[in-house]
Order: structure tokens, then C-alpha cells, then sequence
């Protein structure tokens, strides 16, 4: 049986370790606030650049863009979205986990597909199973700017358009609220899925539709990844609050459980020197 110092000790650190839980707890929650704000703020913009880009490609004729084509496929290239620092629950292992067994039943090579990995987790988790981790990027703040991905979308979009990846995946974590969020698998590259605007909007297009396209499509595509990262951003500081709080409750649950060890064992010693005074005086009589 641990002596009362142990007890004492285990209480304290576990106090130590509970405050420290608790304080990275409202830390996420202010960063879960403001990512949240940052990703319904997004999405205006996504919404009436799908828009203008579904009236440009599927309303006019005669466009054969490639960016809008598919093409027999070679090479695969996936987009995964983790973070940077672990302590954020089942966040990254759920994401990792699901793209890992995609890869492992669509492909039986390396060369059949790369890895553009964003955070350090994904990174080092492909890294280390000897897979084609072809572009990464780690460092990225807690509220992203698109200037800070910037270089690594425009040159996942440019490896589709000059024929190093035929198509082109990401997979990150949707928020959903702030205890649920949901491993999202989409395909980014190419635009097939891409479907009409119901909003009766026309549109003028100068000079012409395909030289549109071509700044617009690739504008397009890397709005995607960036609409991704910030709600991958807003899942990852949610699920770091949720285990936080997590963490934090069961430190109470420990502490409670040693401080009931602690009286007992106090009380027992006590119980013990009674016993002893009484014993002693007994056989001085």
C-alpha cells in the first residue's frame, strides 16, 4: 500500500497536471471561436465563386477545358489536412486512419499516387510507412490567411494541370459542432462534379469564357483547399477543447479518488498509533 507521502505527491501533480488542462482548454475555446467565425465567413465568397464558375463552364458551349475533363487515370495525388501538435482527441488518427486504408485498397504502388500533406502529424505519419510525400507544409498559424498556403495550393493545382496527378483528393475533418466533427473525403481535381447555378444571375463574360477559365478554374480549385483548411482548423481547435475538458474532468476524478486513498490511510495510521498508546499503557499497569 502507498505510504501517505506517495498519495499527498500523486495528489499534487495531478492538481498540477488538471490546471494545466484547464487553462489549454479555454485556450482552444478562444481559438475555436474564432475559427469558426473564419470559416462561416468564407463561406459567402466560395458560394458566388462556385457560382460564376458553374454559369461560365456548364452554361456555355462548347468549352474543353482541362481542368473540367477527365482523363484515364495514372496518378493520384491526395490532400491531407492534420495538425501540427497532438493533444486534440481522435482529430488526426480518424483522418489518417480512413485516407490510409483508401490508399491501401486503390493502390498496390507508391507510383500509383503522391501525398501533398498539410500539418506535421500527416506528415510524419506517411513519412514513416515509406509513402510519396511529394509537397508538405507545417507551421501554419491557428488562423490561416490564404497567403500562408498560398505557394502550396498553387503548386498542387499546377501539378494536375501540367499532367503530374490526373486526378486530385482531399481529405480533412468537417466541422459540425463543436463535439461532432466528421472525416470528409472529396475530390478537388477535375471539376466534373461541378453542376449548375439554380439563382437566375446572367452573367457577361469579357473577353471570352475560356480565357476566364483559365484564371478563374485554378482561383477556383485553390479556394477549395483554403475553404478546407479552415474548416479542418475549426475542427481541430474544437476537438482540442472537447479533450481538454475531457483530460480535465478525469484529473477531478483522480483527485477524488486519491483523497479518499489519503484519509483512509490517514485514518488508519491513526487508528494504528491508538492502538499502540492503548497497548502501551496496558502493559505498564
Amino acid at each position: 500500500m502507498a505510504s501517505l507521502r506517495d498519495i499527498k505527491s500523486r495528489i499534487v501533480s495531478t492538481k498540477k497536471t488538471s490546471q494545466i488542462t484547464k487553462a489549454m482548454e479555454m485556450v482552444s475555446a478562444a481559438k475555436w471561436n474564432r475559427g469558426v467565425m473564419s470559416a462561416k465567413a468564407f463561406v459567402p465568397y466560395m458560394e458566388k465563386i462556385q457560382e460564376v464558375t458553374a454559369s461560365i463552364a456548364v452554361g456555355s458551349k462548347d468549352i474543353n477545358h482541362p481542368m473540367l475533363l477527365s482523363r484515364p487515370v495514372k496518378k493520384t495525388g491526395y490532400i491531407v489536412i492534420t495538425s501540427d501538435r497532438g493533444l486534440a482527441g481522435a482529430y488526426n488518427s480518424n483522418v489518417l486512419r480512413d485516407l490510409y486504408q483508401t490508399i491501401q485498397e486503390r493502390h498496390k504502388s507508391n507510383d500509383e499516387f503522391g501525398i501533398i500533406a498539410i500539418g506535421r502529424i500527416g506528415r510524419d505519419f506517411f513519412q514513416k510507412r515509406g509513402m510519396n510525400v511529394v509537397l508538405d507544409i507545417v507551421g501554419i498559424s491557428d488562423q490561416p490567411s490564404f497567403d500562408d498556403i498560398k505557394n502550396i495550393t498553387s503548386s498542387t493545382v499546377g501539378m494536375f494541370s501540367d499532367g503530374t496527378f490526373d486526378e486530385l483528393h482531399i481529405q480533412y475533418s468537417h466541422y459540425i459542432s463543436a463535439i461532432s466533427q466528421e472525416v470528409t473525403h472529396k475530390k478537388l481535381l477535375p471539376l466534373t462534379d461541378i453542376s449548375a447555378s439554380t439563382k437566375l444571375t446572367s452573367y457577361e463574360f469579357e473577353p471570352n469564357a475560356e480565357e476566364i477559365l483559365d484564371v478563374l478554374l485554378p482561383q477556383y480549385a485553390e479556394s477549395l483547399i483554403y475553404g478546407a483548411l479552415l474548416d479542418s482548423k475549426a475542427s481541430e481547435h474544437a476537438a482540442r477543447m472537447t479533450a481538454m475538458r475531457n483530460a480535465t474532468d478525469n484529473a477531478k476524478e483522480l483527485i477524488n479518488s486519491y483523497s479518499l486513498k489519503y484519509n483512509r490511510a490517514r485514518q488508519a495510521a491513526i487508528t494504528q498509533e491508538i492502538t499502540e498508546i492503548v497497548g502501551g499503557a496496558s502493559a505498564l499497569e
